[in-house]
């Protein structure tokens, strides 16, 4: 069932519960409060907020001042700014600094989907798999979105999450669904392949193991909330035991989750895994749905890759 708000507005809104509590949550941002959803948290918390314009390299070197200070700063915009516009502070004042700034990225991956490649953010996670220390997360719903962020306030790591901008399906059915940055979820036992999604496909996923099991594969569904730190040990099980794996990501083809699952299974369970993403191209533009669909890392498109 789609939510009627989207996991941006989730993370705001448990963002403003929880700063009402500890005065030491910042929120930084760059003329994004709108796509962001932060006019709550300015309206009910003004002295909470810093708003400084479009100016996102310094955004991200002031939340890792403010994290120095000692105050726990959550750094929030457009996804396709903030890993690339800003990449050198992300690198030197956050990473290699190991400041624990949380970096939102919203309307991830093509969330923006007409607004075409200047706004499409399908390099993020490669880039930042690279910086040591930096942790990724992308949640695949508005509940573990919001349990996402009730941990993320004093996890002592450097954090970027990345969120769509539209309401999305929910996998999950409560609230108190089990989470922990670091550990994927298996959300269901098959033994003739494995599915792993991340972020706004893991939905994708679930829904092509039902259609799967109605041509008799049994498919293992994995919810890779976390890029890194990596779950080497639930895909290392899952190569051994279904022995054939298809990743789907909205992301690039190269550096993604693919590519961390086969960098995995290469030294210890050698299987077959077949990448679903985008390809060496930049993306079409079009509606994100009808971006999905034309890359195959929507439903039909995960099935198909299955079935071949």
């Amino acid at each position: 069932m789609t939510n009627t708000i989207p996991c941006r507005k989730m993370f705001t809104d448990t963002l403003v519960e929880l700063a009402k509590q500890d005065k030491d949550i910042i929120a930084v941002t760059t003329d994004a409060r709108g796509s962001v959803t932060l006019d709550t948290f300015a309206n009910e918390l003004p002295a909470q907020f810093v708003e400084l314009g479009i100016a996102e390299q310094n955004a991200v070197g002031v939340a890792a001042g403010l994290v120095s200070a000692g105050k726990k700063a959550f750094v929030c915009g457009p996804a396709c700014f903030y890993v690339a516009r800003s990449l050198e502070q992300v690198k030197v004042d956050v990473a290699y600094s190991a400041n624990p700034v949380k970096i939102l990225g919203v309307s991830g991956g093509v969330s923006y989907g007409a607004l075409g490649f200047s706004h499409h953010s399908l390099h993020d996670i490669a880039v930042l798999r690279t910086f040591p220390g930096m942790h990724i997360v992308l949640p695949c719903d508005i509940y573990q979105t919001k349990k996402l962020v009730e941990e993320l306030i004093d996890y002592p790591y450097p954090v970027y999450i990345r969120v769509g901008r539209n309401a999305v399906p929910n996998v999950y059915e409560s609230k108190n669904v089990e989470f922990k940055i670091g550990k994927a979820n298996q959300l269901t036992d098959g033994d003739d392949l494995t599915i792993i999604g991340t972020g706004e496909t893991v939905y994708h996923c679930l829904e092509a193991s039902k259609i799967l099991k109605e041509k008799g594969i049994n498919a293992r569904v994995i919810d890779m909330h976390t890029l890194k730190p990596f779950d080497k040990e639930i895909v290392e099980k899952a190569a051994a035991e279904t022995g054939r794996i298809i990743t789907v990501e909205e992301h690039s083809i190269f550096g993604g989750l693919g590519s961390a699952v086969t960098e995995i299974v290469s030294q210890t369970h050698p299987v077959p895994v077949k990448i679903l993403g985008i390809p060496d191209e930049f993306a079409i533009h079009g509606k994100p749905l009808e971006i999905f669909h034309h890359y195959g890392i929507d439903t039909d498109g995960i099935v198909n890759a299955a079935l071949t």
